[in-house]
């Protein structure tokens, strides 16, 4: 009998590159011309894993944003992994806007994701384990298709592909 290969479906974000792309942008907020005297701000905590954008109108903050995410995705974080929240107005017309970032599958992601698998009508199997998703199949090819059907799909989330064996 042929032994079972498997891979993990992930999503997880390396938090230091993370936090080199939050030192950068922060750092670009103090020297670009146009940001400098604008008593913008950018707070990441590592704790709660969210970003808190602060600026004095929507318009400084819709570009502190663009340079933030402009930093993550230099540094290899996909976009797909924050959850950005509305803009909330702070005093006068200063506005803060947060977001999350996204750790781990959830289970009804995995649901979602464990049902377009079974779909496929492949001889694999999908089991949730904590915040991942193990799929498992005596054929390699099986796997191989399972993984460029889940990349063409959207589930509002990075995905990563990891421990395939």
């Amino acid at each position: 009998m042929a032994k079972e290969s498997s891979f993990d479906v992930v999503s997880s974000v390396d938090m230091q590159e993370v936090d080199n792309a939050y030192q950068q942008a922060a750092r670009e907020l103090t020297q670009r011309y146009d940001l400098k005297q604008s008593n913008s701000t950018i707070e990441f905590s590592r704790k709660d894993e969210t970003f808190t954008v602060t600026a004095p109108s929507e318009f400084v903050a819709g570009q502190v944003v663009d340079v933030l995410n402009g930093k993550l995705v230099k540094r290899g974080i996909e976009l797909g992994a924050l959850k950005w929240g509305e803009l909330e107005p702070v005093t006068g017309a200063a506005v803060r806007r947060r977001t999350q970032l996204v750790q781990g599958i959830d289970k009804d992601t995995a649901k979602r994701i464990s049902k377009d698998i079974r779909d496929l009508k492949l001889k694999c199997k999908a089991t949730v384990e904590g915040d991942k998703l193990r799929v498992s199949s005596a054929s390699r090819d099986t796997l191989q298709q399972v993984i460029a059907a889940l990349k063409e799909r959207d589930y509002g989330q990075p995905l990563q592909f990891t421990n395939y064996r």
